[in-house]
């Protein structure tokens, strides 16, 4: 049984949300690609495991943006309680310490990235017995690092806030000559701080948006339309890229039923 046991919860941070999961059984769970960094902080008695390019991280986990390209990454665990975080790229290095680019995708365990405040963490977490303590205590914790970390640049946030706010399908060159740069800079500054070139990027928010609409419903044809994809035949291969199943498919994965519930309002 997986269960959202208390959904979606702003963070005083921009750009950061919160929610409390409990997982009884999680067996072999596809982990759809998302634009976020995901910090999986655990607790409970069990331990996630999170298989990913023929390894396998266990406990506390950081994954990187578009983490399951091709279905490459899957998901298992018993007795699980965690508070999962979704961190905007835009603040996930103040807050982990690291550029995203540094985790290239890929997933790593938070001893790796925190020492031993990692295990505080769980410690802490642990100790209090409701899912708003915990909130409050993960809250805080983002905060004072966000605070003492490096900020990407105000362009860079820009670039990819207007990314986002159009769904992937602001032209990349475009921004370039709003901000004044040339594409080679927007594109080298961009990876470096977000952890994805403004293409790729691009392309993950598009998905995204598309993989849930597909979720909701909504037929292929509607929405490779409505998404922005060229046709049907367009739609068709970028959810087999990122997702690694096609979209009849991919509407019926737990990951993304999961993730409105988790998630509202997104």
């Amino acid at each position: 049984m997986w269960d959202v046991a208390s959904p979606r919860r702003p963070s005083r941070v921009a750009g950061v949300t919160m929610a409390g999961f409990r997982v009884g059984d999680l067996n072999a769970l596809r982990m759809v690609p998302h634009p976020a960094v995901t910090l999986l902080l655990e607790f409970g008695a069990g331990s996630p495991v999170v298989d990913h390019a023929g390894r396998r991280q266990r406990g506390s986990l950081v994954a990187g943006p578009g983490l399951g390209s091709g279905g490459a990454a899957w998901a298992r665990g018993e007795n699980v309680e965690c508070v999962q975080v979704r961190l905007s790229p835009v603040v996930a290095r103040a807050v982990l310490g690291i550029s995203p680019a540094d985790i290239d995708g890929a997933v790593v365990a938070l001893d790796d990235l925190w020492g031993r405040e990692a295990s505080q963490v769980r410690e802490r977490l642990a100790g209090v017995s409701s899912w708003e303590d915990r909130f409050a205590l993960t809250g805080a914790l983002l905060a004072r690092r966000h605070e003492a970390g490096p900020p990407v640049d105000p362009e860079v946030a820009w670039a990819w806030r207007r990314i986002v706010a159009g769904r992937g399908l602001v032209r990349v060159d475009r921004l370039a000559a709003e901000l004044g740069w040339s594409r080679k800079r927007l594109w080298s500054r961009f990876h470096s701080q977000i952890g994805l070139p403004p293409k790729r990027a691009a392309k993950l928010i598009r998905f995204d948006h598309a993989a849930h609409r597909l979720v909701a419903g909504g037929s292929a044809a509607r929405v490779a339309a409505e998404a922005g994809y060229a046709d049907q035949s367009h739609l068709h291969r970028e959810v087999v890229e990122f997702a690694g199943v096609t979209p009849a498919n991919v509407a019926g994965e737990p990951f993304l039923a999961v993730d409105d519930i988790a998630w509202p309002g997104r």
